[in-house]
């Protein structure tokens, strides 16, 4: 390639697409150096062996950024106060991880004086797009690298090829190279046999987050989630952070078959996808954060509240994250969270979960008004007039077309 390229940094997992695109730069940018940086989201033991194995295949360094607090404080609990889900189904785990990983990825490539920031994300997929708007956001002069939309690889068979002729060493085979992501929130599985929607996924080969439903225990677990204005502070009365929460409603969740979702979604390049995701940690939060809501916010707040949801959910999938109607609306978010504290106990039993009891002590539940007892406070004649009104439109519509005949 033509274009001098002096210094890139390169956002690396050691996955395939990454694990080949470092010597793919040093072929095709002539005295090139790579520098990588792998952000911690929560991927665990898939970071272990990626400091020695970037060095070995031409990387000069390689920066490991430990995210994960970050993640949780300031993408997935503001999300999850959103209560914003794409499509109905996805919890948006891959969507949110990408803005705070290109962000740090911005800082270092400035730190570092790079000429580029390169990623390996697919000219098909989402990620290309959070990727390059956050890196717009903090540098926006900075050259971007897209290697899958520019080079011959066509396909994942080959790039295992271009491995095995440079002796790179993978922990996927032709046979399980799905594509993954895996981080705090979630894991997802696109590929192979997925593809076909036909197909009933194979849980017992794909699932690692935890179990399918059938083989979730036969007695249920009960679990007590408390909540401070809208934010996790604790799991079964005992006090913890959003990163600790998260990893033990993992545990837990996933033990009994919570939060697999398999969905066929839009994506924003306008194709259609199919993706198994295991979000078992998120989904009971999900939930709960909701069953604390019903008792907590007003009906308007709420109403109003699920038409931001939607738009909320939007702006995290299409990477838009760092815009001012993401901010504006997350203010609007926080606003409506200052009363929604308090505890929620859920039954998981099987993939389900069920409610078991909510208290708050901003509850608007008032029980002596809801009551089908007898009470001081409530006039039910008054429901008369009530009716009269309301129902006065189609009163008058009704008498109105016996006149024309109707």
């Amino acid at each position: 390639m033509a274009e001098k390229i002096k210094k890139v940094v390169l956002a690396y997992s050691g996955g395939l697409d990454t694990s080949i695109i470092i010597p793919w730069l040093k072929e095709n940018y002539e005295g090139c150096e790579v520098i990588a940086v792998a952000a911690d989201v929560g991927q665990g033991k898939e970071l272990e062996s990626l400091r020695e194995k970037a060095i070995k295949t031409g990387a000069s360094k390689i920066y490991i950024e430990d995210l994960k607090d970050v993640f949780v404080n300031e993408f997935i609990f503001p999300t999850l106060k959103a209560q914003a889900v794409y499509e109905n189904r996805y919890l948006l785990g891959t969507s949110f991880a990408r803005p705070i990983i290109a962000k740090r990825i911005v800082e270092i490539a400035k730190a570092e004086g790079a000429d580029a920031i390169c990623h390996g994300c697919t000219g098909k997929g989402n990620d290309q797009v959070r990727f390059e708007l956050t890196i717009k956001a903090f540098a926006p002069d900075m050259k971007i690298i897209a290697p899958w939309r520019i080079w011959n690889i066509k396909s994942r068979d080959e790039e295992i090829d271009y491995a095995e002729a440079h002796n790179i060493p993978l922990n996927i085979t032709r046979e399980t190279n799905y594509s993954k992501d895996l981080n705090l929130w979630h894991l997802s599985h696109e590929g192979l046999d997925l593809e076909n929607p036909a197909n009933e996924p194979n849980y017992d080969k794909i699932l690692e987050l935890g179990v399918s439903p059938e083989k979730a225990p036969d007695k249920a677990t009960y679990v007590t989630i408390s909540f401070e204005k809208g934010i996790p502070v604790a799991l079964n009365g005992v006090k913890m952070g959003g990163v600790e929460l998260i990893k033990k409603l993992n545990e837990i969740g996933g033990a009994n078959g919570i939060g697999i979702a398999d969905l066929v979604e839009n994506r924003l390049v306008g194709m259609k996808s199919r993706g198994v995701y295991e979000t078992p940690g998120g989904t009971i939060l999900y939930h709960a954060h909701e069953v604390l809501e019903t008792i907590c916010l007003d009906k308007m707040t709420s109403r109003f509240k699920q038409k931001v949801a939607i738009e909320f959910a939007d702006l995290v999938y299409n990477g838009q994250w760092y815009t001012p109607l993401r901010e504006a609306l997350s203010a609007f978010v926080d606003k409506t969270q200052e009363t929604v504290t308090g505890d929620v106990k859920l039954k998981l039993y099987k993939g389900n979960i069920i409610n078991a009891g909510v208290t708050s002590p901003y509850t608007l539940y008032d029980e002596e008004v809801a009551t089908f007892d007898e009470d001081n406070v409530y006039n039910q004649a008054d429901a008369t007039g009530f009716i009269n009104l309301f129902g006065l439109p189609i009163k008058v519509k009704a008498k109105l077309d016996e006149k024309r005949g109707k």
